[in-house]
């Protein structure tokens, strides 16, 4: 399950199966001499179920198996290392699978506290869940627990387990790297964010920009076939003042060219009648 989900809290009593310490812890803890131990849980508290509907089948990963015999199994095979002070959690082990985590220590005195968590949840926040668990659990229980028999404790337990499963249901709340990870991640969205936002502007104004220069180019194209269409019109204008002009000169040469010729032969018709009547008067 990869998410940062508390699943549940378990509570064992390890008991030696074999080795010179028997079932006492020895001077080097529980762990150290023996390979295996006897797990006997006492206490389960599936806090999943308050929050997921599916149940504990499907939060598990659909297995028909217990998940508290399962997590036994793995605290049996092994258990926490280097128990040797008295009234301290330690010896704390990590195991993850494709499922989730399991995240467990002991006392030397055998008294097991183990968690189920998502992939994601922080071992380091599960650890100190499990130290702030083990003060108050073996204070109530610790007699009890010595001679409990199978899930004898459980409902004697849920409210003390409840409590802090729910203390640290959010990782985020009570661990100092968490909360900062979630703020981080927060920036890094919003930035993604600012960042997504400014290639779009920057693509709004690239096309902007574009169609500007592309409005450019066709302005200029239609300044150049203005200036162009101008000359030719001055041209046309010339070319039919030259026309208007040409055909006005031919018209007036058409008329005044038959007047003059007219004038110039009624002028030399003058001329010989004059000449002719004074030649009748010397006569």
């Amino acid at each position: 399950m990869s998410d940062n989900k508390l699943r549940c809290a378990l509570i064992y009593r390890l008991e030696s199966t074999g080795g010179s310490g028997g079932d006492s812890p020895g001077e080097s803890g529980i762990a150290l001499s023996n390979l295996n131990s006897n797990c006997t849980l006492l206490a389960k508290y599936d806090h999943a179920a308050d929050y997921e509907s599916g149940g504990s089948s499907a939060l598990y990963g659909d297995r028909e198996k217990n998940y508290a015999d399962a997590v036994g199994l793995v605290v049996g095979n092994d258990p926490p290392a280097g128990v040797a002070e008295e009234g301290v959690l330690g010896g704390f082990k990590v195991v993850q699978s494709d499922m989730h985590q399991v995240v467990y220590g002991a006392d030397s005195e055998g008294l097991c506290l183990a968690i189920v968590t998502g992939l994601k949840y922080p071992s380091r926040t599960a650890i100190a869940m499990l130290t702030e668990l083990y003060t108050p659990y073996s204070e109530q229980f610790s007699l009890q627990a010595k001679s409990a028999t199978t899930n004898s404790l459980t409902k004697k337990s849920k409210q003390l387990l409840s409590t802090v499963c729910k203390k640290y249901d959010d990782s985020s709340k009570v661990d100092k790297a968490s909360a900062l990870n979630v703020k981080v991640q927060a920036v890094q969205a919003t930035m993604q964010d600012n960042i997504a936002a400014m290639l779009k502007n920057t693509e709004q104004a690239e096309s902007l920009a574009e169609r500007s220069n592309q409005l450019n180019e066709q302005a200029n194209v239609f300044q150049k076939k203005s200036k162009d269409l101008r000359k030719q019109m001055r041209c046309k204008n010339i070319k039919m003042t030259i026309i208007l002009v040409t055909l006005v000169v031919g018209v007036l040469v058409i008329i005044l060219v038959p007047l003059i010729v007219r004038a110039k032969n009624a002028a030399k018709g003058g001329r010989m009648l004059r000449g002719f009547l004074e030649e009748i008067g010397e006569a």
